[in-house]
């Protein structure tokens, strides 16, 4: 992939308008809009935002026609002033303590968009606060996190969303997953995700911590370890780093590729086995897996440049047969391929192509079938800007969004279980009941982390 196609932030800009028209007649003819029914009310929602970076300031682009940003946190004084001023025009009360937030009575609703091994801990606290959050995938970084957060979301009833934007791209991801609960392609027998391979690095040195940065709270629940800093060549560009942006090849701080477009394509797979009757959970996950660095026991053995799988082909078997393979090249490209024994379609952030889709020219979808796979929801017609929409609605109505956190742990354990599999080279055995792997007390060791001391998550 390139770079431009590795951009989690480059969503739907290609083909979307060209898409939209050439399907819309076989979609619906009378959506249940949600942008007239939003942009008609006037009660606009004051938003805190926990993390300052680019997915966070363009969610809040993305949701400024319903929402004003009145909190900012950060642990980047440069970031935190920038995004105040873009976002609130400099009103914007800021904190380098993103507890200050969760204490105001005023805000109701939480963005967080940290880094991800910072997901879990600012969540479950929201939750526990009293407010509704949206949160940006992956959600965790081990799977007993995602226990912990679906047992606060049921204890406390708040309404969470996932920022996994694809289930609410219709005229795409949400109108496959209708043809595969209309019975259009059988059963399903096999499911592809292409989700791109992840970049290597050089030996990145130690460097000095920028002065904005505050490196230890960056670093949070995460191991104490020395900021590193690769500039690029030219002075231009990202360069290398074991912070902003590039923490996502780190397993320290994400689960790389697999967890980061993973949480993506995955997800789309699972909801389509759930549409087409596959309730069960995985049986085994193995496959091969190429690191940039050696390995022992499941740890790099160097902690100096990039450590997450770069290549990868991954088999996640279920008891009925039917399968998920996830890979970082295929010959269709980045997407989602769905083979049933009556049929294949191939969906992506660009097109939704195959005889299934061709035959709804003469053979239409019900004119309900987008919005039933949609829980029935209103919708909106825009990019990330829908998937915002639809967590707004749900925060008045308080009922479930269509990315909840109980659904999207069922996809992000492949996710986590594909990366322990790749660190420790073997298939691993899941009892996807009781979330544990079988037989395996190494395997099992990184269902979990330890939190650094200072850093452990108040659950009351």
């Amino acid at each position: 992939m390139t770079k431009k196609h590795d951009d989690r932030r480059d969503f739907l800009k290609k083909s979307v308008a060209a898409g939209t028209a050439a399907s819309m007649p076989y979609f619906f003819s009378s959506p249940k809009l949600l942008g007239d029914e939003t942009k008609a009310k006037n009660d606009r929602i004051p938003i805190g935002l926990i993390g300052a970076g680019g997915m966070g300031n363009g969610n809040m682009r993305a949701a400024r026609d319903w929402v004003d940003v009145v909190a900012i946190a950060d642990v980047d004084k440069g970031r935190l002033e920038s995004s105040n001023k873009n976002l609130s025009k400099g009103k914007a009360d800021t904190y380098r303590d993103y507890q200050k937030v969760l204490e105001r009575d005023d805000i109701k609703v939480i963005h967080v968009a940290t880094p991800d091994h910072w997901h879990t801990k600012p969540l479950v606290e929201a939750m526990l606060a009293g407010k509704d959050v949206y949160c940006e995938k992956p959600m965790t970084l081990t799977i007993d996190e995602g226990k912990l957060i679906r047992k606060v979301q049921k204890e406390t009833g708040r309404i969470v969303q996932v920022g996994t934007q694809q289930r609410s791209t219709f005229n795409l991801f949400t109108k496959a997953i209708a043809m595969v609960a209309e019975g259009r392609v059988g059963k399903i027998r096999k499911i592809t995700c292409n989700i791109g391979g992840a970049p290597t690095s050089p030996s990145i040195p130690v460097a000095d911590v920028p002065g904005n940065l505050d490196w230890d709270r960056w670093l949070g629940p995460a191991p104490k370890v020395d900021y590193r800093n690769l500039p690029a060549e030219g002075k231009r560009g990202r360069g290398k780093t074991n912070c902003h942006y590039e923490f996502r090849w780190w397993y320290e701080y994400s689960g790389g590729k697999l967890t980061d477009w993973g949480a993506h394509h995955v997800d789309i797979a699972n909801w389509a086995l759930k549409a087409n009757g596959q309730l069960d959970g995985p049986v085994s996950i193995g496959g091969t897996a190429e690191h940039p660095c050696q390995y022992k026991d499941g740890y790099p053995v160097a902690n100096d440049c990039y450590n997450t799988a770069t290549s990868f082909n991954f088999s996640v078997k279920y008891a009925n047969g039917t399968e998920i393979a996830i890979a970082n090249k295929t010959k269709d490209g980045n997407g989602v391929l769905i083979e049933g024994d009556k049929g294949r379609f191939f969906v992506s952030r660009g097109k939704l192509a195959g005889k299934p889709f061709e035959d709804l020219a003469n053979n239409p979808l019900p004119e309900d079938a987008v919005q039933k796979v949609y829980k029935g929801l209103p919708m909106e017609f825009n990019e990330r800007k829908a998937h915002w929409a639809n967590f707004l609605d749900c925060h008045r109505k308080q009922v479930e969004p269509i990315s909840d956190v109980h659904s999207h742990m069922q996809m992000l354990n492949i996710c986590h279980l594909a990366g322990i599999s790749a660190r420790l080279g073997r298939t691993l055995r899941w009892d996807d009941e009781n979330e544990q792997i079988l037989s395996d007390d190494q395997a099992n060791s990184f269902l979990k982390r330890d939190y650094r001391k200072g850093y452990e998550i108040a659950q009351g």
